[in-house]
Order: C-alpha cells, then structure tokens, then sequence
C-alpha cells in the first residue's frame, strides 16, 4: 500500500512532534499537498535547488529536509531567486518538500541521539531538558568507556563526520572522559557543558567568544562544522525512518542525497 503525503506527516509527527521546534522556526509541510501518494522520499540536509532536482531525477514524491525552505512570511514569490525558485519548481513537478528541524534535533531517536551514539557515549542524557519531558532536549552528554586524549577525541570525530578540518580549543594531551554533543550550531552552551562536568563539547559554527569562554571554563571544543555535525545525523535518520515506514506496511522508499556538499568551502580545499 503507498501511503499519502499526509500519513508521511503523521509518522514525522510521532517520531519529531512539531510542539518540541523552537518558536522561530518553521517544521513541517513548506510545499506540496496531504492527498499526494507517496512512493520515494528523498532525504537532503538542505532544501536547495539541487537537491530538489536530484529528487525530480529518482522519481520522489517528497523532499524531506532538515532545514526548512520557508522561514518567514514571503511577501512576494521571486522564482527566479531562493527560496521562490525552488517553490516554484516543486509545485510544477509536483514534489512536496517537508522539514523536521530543531523538533528533530531535540527529540529522542533525533539528530543529537545519534550523534551521541555515533560517539559510543555511555549513560546518555539530554543537556538541556525542555518541554518537560524526560529524554527531549537541546544536546546529549555522556561518558566514554574509558579516557582519551584530545588528539585522538579529534580523529575518532574526524572518521565520524568526514570533515578533517576540524577547528580544536584545548590542549592535545588533555584528558577526556566526558563529552558533550550538540548537532549544527550549539557554542553558546560552553558553560552548561562545563557545569555538567564535560570534558569536551562537540558541536558547530564556534565563534572567537565561544573558543575564549572554553579557555577560561577548562574545556576542550571541537568546531566539527555545521554541515558535517547535522548531515551524518540526518542520513541514519533517513534510514531509520524509512524502517518505520516498512513497518506501517507502507511500499514508499528512501533515497538520501550523497553528493550533497558543504555550502563553505574551506581554504585548504583549493
């Protein structure tokens, strides 16, 4: 049986309720209708013009991301600039495009779940709790089975995510025991890391503030980079739930964007 668009909607709803999304951003349907039959979704941790296309080419239904599309109220669909281009192309190829952001990231079996567990983090808990419900929060923070240094923290993190520019506060001998996680951009949370006794907080976008306010707390910070925090996440995600669309009984399949890049380059890419 294949299902419609709007028990994609339902399932994405269990797995990442809307009401856990922090108030500025925008989870959920941006384009598309709910009686739409679905037979392949494709997974793409940007709502970009490529991506779109990429899923035209395999034949999806649904462009689901992690980003949303539409952040604000459009006062005006220019098709030929971001975000109206790719508006204007999904409703002409009939591709609905679906985001499950920060309600994502905080819910358990989300972004920052299986960051931690891509870490082998033992005795597992949120960072920072929200809505009141135990296990759902911004960021995990666990322990490793047994210490290690900084230097080799960073080239087990550099094999998980695939970036080997990671940007590193601290010293190359310091010991880690504890590590704090926090998928896509999460510097702010230096000193909560610290308070709850982490060694090394893991996460995106550091600033100059962020890395001297890691100085001063006595904890190491690995930049491991927006893209590259989020996007090997994101992929598991996809096939995690393509397993609970098999489990509905439903015929729909996954595709995941492999040829998606990070929009910054680095310098040493040259």
């Amino acid at each position: 049986m294949l299902p419609k668009l709007i028990d994609i909607l339902d399932v994405l709803e269990k797995v990442a309720p809307a009401q856990f999304a922090e108030p500025w951003d925008n989870p959920g349907l941006q384009v598309g209708y709910h009686s739409q039959e679905v037979r392949k979704i494709f997974f793409a941790l940007d709502p970009t013009l490529k991506a779109l296309r990429s899923a035209c080419k395999c034949e999806a239904q649904v462009l689901l991301t992690h980003h949303p599309l539409i952040f604000t109220p459009l006062s005006q669909l220019n098709i030929s600039e971001y975000p109206g281009n790719v508006i204007f192309e999904a409703a002409k190829n009939g591709v609905s495009v679906v985001a499950a952001h920060t309600n994502l990231d905080v819910s358990r079996g989300g972004i920052n779940d299986i960051l931690g567990n891509l870490l082998n983090l033992q005795n597992m808990e949120v960072l920072k709790e929200i809505a009141g419900i135990d296990g759902v929060g911004l960021g995990r923070i666990g322990d490793l089975s047994e210490p290690i240094e900084l230097s080799d923290a960073e080239e087990f993190i550099m094999r998980i995510l695939g970036n080997r520019n990671l940007k590193v506060v601290g010293q190359e001998n310091a010991e880690i025991r504890r590590i704090a996680v926090i998928g896509g951009s999460g510097g702010s949370f230096v000193s909560l890391a610290s308070e709850k006794g982490a060694d090394l907080l893991l996460t995106g976008d550091v600033s100059h503030h962020h890395a001297l306010e890691a100085e001063s707390s006595g904890i190491a910070l690995i930049d491991g980079g927006h893209f590259y925090t989020e996007k090997v996440a994101f992929g598991i995600f996809a096939r995690d739930f393509e397993s609970i669309i098999a489990a509905q009984g439903w015929q729909a399949t996954v595709e995941v964007d492999v040829d998606e890049n990070n929009p910054i380059r680095d310098g040493s890419e040259r």
